[in-house]
């Protein structure tokens, strides 16, 4: 099932959170909605799933409006974040409520629905607690339950609303998985909404980035994290260094080789920059203020010579030890930055827009 949103606006008083937005989502492809809070992202999916209604624009299933269609006549799954599973019933009846409240007509026999519902249940790796009730579970567990029982009345599309968002860390890295595993056999169109770039990152086979009620890019996880095409998408997909070329003297060379203009901004990632013993040319000064290690990463924290700041760097943790064995990298000592990536943003179309460009000032020491 295909999804199309045309020229979508949305408002609530005087906040737009959906501006002409516009959006082809194909049969069978898993989609995350990423962006911060307020971006618009939760509203979009709600309108997908019939729960609010635009103010205008539309929203196309298979190429037929469904703008004014009824929420159950959408064929629509929904998961929330926090489960929305009924404490008073079973796990058995939780997933079979769906296929138990359809009309007469269409619903299908006991042992049709008991068939369906430990099939479910199969599917997500819990049949062996059927008999239990939602609180006698874990939340990870409770959310596949939700996952299931969404599933149960085969919808065409399937609608995630931060659907790992209450659990912790580890468990939502074990789920995150879990979904992609389970959305390669099931094949159902798929929406998603979450803040966390690392979930859209490892999940979904398209990234549609978020920022006030705009679609500021979509791509794949590859092509929005490496490609950038806005300052937002940038900042946003990861932690980044901005070196402005008011903080040169007039003709100086930037970071990276660019003649620092007042108004010049380049964009620098962490795991982007070299440390070296030596000045070399388009090289920084700084002083070593801070280390951290974190699993297989060290994070340096260095303070400019000229005082315009701090950058942030990324290194392997084998990397850092061999240059702190060698004595280049010890509190206080002057070390030497270059860039090996640089990404800048020039206005086009009368400030209406920007095009990304790259420089890559060493291409050979890429990551």
């Amino acid at each position: 099932m295909s999804i199309e949103v045309k020229n979508l606006v949305k408002r609530f008083g005087s906040v737009t959170v959906c501006d002409q937005l516009n959006l082809d989502i194909p049969s069978g492809e898993l989609v995350a909605l990423l962006g911060p809070s307020g971006s618009g992202k939760t509203s979009l999916l709600r309108i997908i799933a019939g729960l609010e209604q635009p103010d205008s624009g539309s929203v196309l299933f298979n190429g037929e409006d469904t703008t004014n269609v009824a929420v159950r006549e959408r064929n629509v799954g929904f998961v929330f974040q926090h489960y929305a599973l009924f404490g008073h019933m079973t796990i058995f009846e939780n997933v079979a409520f769906g296929l138990r409240v359809r009309p007469k007509a269409t619903r299908p026999s006991e042992a049709k629905i008991r068939e369906k519902v430990m099939e479910l249940l199969k599917l997500v790796q819990l049949d062996w607690i059927a008999d239990r009730y939602p609180h006698q579970l874990s939340g990870g567990q409770r959310q596949r339950i939700a996952l299931a029982r969404a599933l149960a009345v085969e919808p065409k599309v399937l609608l995630l609303d931060e659907p790992f968002g209450a659990l912790d860390a580890q468990v939502r890295k074990e789920l995150r998985r879990w979904l992609r595993r389970l959305h390669d056999e099931i094949h159902v169109t798929s929406v998603f909404v979450t803040h966390d770039q690392e979930e859209a990152m490892e999940v979904a086979d398209r990234i549609v980035v978020m920022n006030q009620g705009r679609i500021e890019q979509q791509g794949t996880p590859d092509e929005v994290y490496d490609h950038p095409a806005t300052p937002f998408v940038l900042q946003f997909l990861g932690d980044v260094n901005l070196f402005h070329g008011r903080d040169h003297a007039p003709g100086a060379v930037a970071a990276g080789g660019a003649t620092g203009k007042p108004d010049d901004v380049s964009y620098v990632r962490p795991h982007e920059i070299q440390v070296l013993a030596h000045q070399a040319e388009g090289s920084l000064p700084v002083t070593l203020v801070h280390t951290l290690t974190v699993g297989p990463n060290t994070r340096l924290e260095f303070k400019r010579v000229d005082g315009q700041g701090e950058v942030d760097v990324e290194l392997p943790r084998g990397e850092f030890a061999a240059l702190r064995d060698s004595g280049i990298l010890q509190a206080g000592a002057t070390v030497y930055l270059k860039p090996r990536r640089i990404r800048r943003f020039s206005v086009v179309n009368g400030g209406q827009g920007v095009r990304p460009e790259y420089v890559d000032t060493d291409p050979g020491a890429m990551i």
